[in-house]
């Protein structure tokens, strides 16, 4: 760990009052203030404190050590607190700054977490006590060693891999992050009666669903953003879960990622209402499965069309057609010339900027254009909010 963090001077009174006198201050003018003790130190320390009032609030209130590249790596406790474990006991076999620890003493009544360096183990145990959490042990050890030698059993076991190479590079595949979880498998099987795995959101679901059979995955989503994907082994039957945090949850099938998307001609005066599915259904190709009962939708990737407006339920954004045209860059910029335009793109190689000056239109937002490719034409598409 950096000396930045030596967790002594970082529990110093002195130090920690100079936190917070410097909490709202910008962190370059507190390391340059000769009066500031250890003024790089506290420096670090505010400018991690204000990344983490939103993503962590609960080590925000406390003000808690929060070591860079741990924070880098770290859940945000809303993903961290939604996953559906509980139980007496889980193994958390990658604490890192401890988040999903955190949120898993709240749902079991004992959680281990496995922390191999030691230096941020003792940061966790340090924070543990500051957010006054007394179920949670942490031991200083790798994911192997540990599994290779436990002789008790756990209700779960919970791992999120790191996915960066030892020069920094970042890894989806399984058997290239650590723990390698599919080569560790069958001993956390022996060791557990079911298994939680956090991966990169670019993990392919239906990849998930044939390395580990018989298994729950869930594609999770924030504010229009895929932040991860999980794998719970042992289900009942094999399930897709899409959560999108602070909106809802909808289960499909791993068969519903086959879905066929509209085979119809595309009319554009039959439309009234355009539809963006949400990332997590993108992201997991269920996107035509779960907007055809209710609309047309001609890809995953695409927008959906429909008549009505439709169950607000839907995870998706609607918006009101104003105009649908084919793209003539002519015409279109008798109407659009010099107007600021904000553009949302789907299936299209076109870009944005291309697109704006092919039709002298600026960044800007009076108007919201959508533009996607149908069949052979691209379409370009006036909306509003509803």
């Amino acid at each position: 760990m950096s000396s930045d963090y030596n967790l002594e001077l970082l529990k110093c009174a002195e130090v920690r009052d100079a936190v917070e006198r410097y909490l709202e201050s910008d962190p370059s003018y507190v390391a340059l203030r000769r009066d500031v003790p250890h003024a790089s130190v506290v420096a670090t320390q505010v400018k991690y404190l204000q990344r983490a009032r939103r993503k962590l609030p609960s080590l925000y209130e406390a003000r808690c050590v929060i070591p860079p590249r741990a924070f880098e790596q770290s859940s945000s406790e809303e993903s961290a607190e939604r996953k559906p474990l509980s139980g007496g006991s889980v193994l958390d076999l990658t604490c890192g700054l401890g988040v999903d620890s955190l949120a898993l003493s709240r749902r079991f009544d004992r959680v281990v977490a496995l922390e191999r360096d030691e230096a941020l183990a003792e940061v966790v145990r340090y924070n543990m006590s500051l957010l006054g959490v007394n179920n949670i042990e942490i031991v200083a050890d790798s994911a192997e060693s540990y599994v290779a030698r436990c002789d008790e059993g756990f209700d779960w076991v919970f791992v999120d891999p790191d996915r960066r190479s030892d020069s920094g590079n970042k890894m989806v595949c399984m058997e290239d992050c650590s723990p390698n979880v599919l080569e560790l498998l069958p001993q956390l099987e022996r060791v557990a009666r079911r298994v939680a795995i956090k991966l990169s959101p670019m993990y392919d679901c239906a990849e998930a669903f044939r390395r580990i059979p018989g298994s729950e995955v869930e594609v999770v989503s924030l504010a229009g953003e895929c932040k991860e994907l999980n794998i719970y082994t042992g289900a009942e039957r094999e399930v897709l879960r899409i959560a999108q945090l602070g909106v809802g949850e909808w289960l499909f099938s791993p068969e519903d990622m086959l879905a066929e998307p509209t085979r119809e001609e595309f009319v554009p005066d039959r439309w009234h209402y355009l539809h963006i599915p949400d990332v997590a259904l993108q992201k997991a190709r269920v996107a035509v499965a779960a907007l055809k009962p209710y609309a047309s939708i001609w890809s995953n990737n695409g927008f959906a069309f429909s008549v009505e407006r439709i169950d607000a339920s839907v995870a998706c954004r609607s918006f009101e057609i104003v105009s649908c045209e084919a793209y003539r860059p002519k015409e279109l910029k008798r109407r659009f010339k010099g107007v600021g335009i904000e553009v949302i793109k789907r299936d299209t190689q076109l870009s944005v900027e291309a697109f704006r000056r092919a039709i002298g239109a600026r960044a800007g937002s009076d108007k919201t254009v959508a533009i996607t490719t149908i069949g052979r034409d691209i379409w370009v598409i006036e909306i509003k909010p509803l």
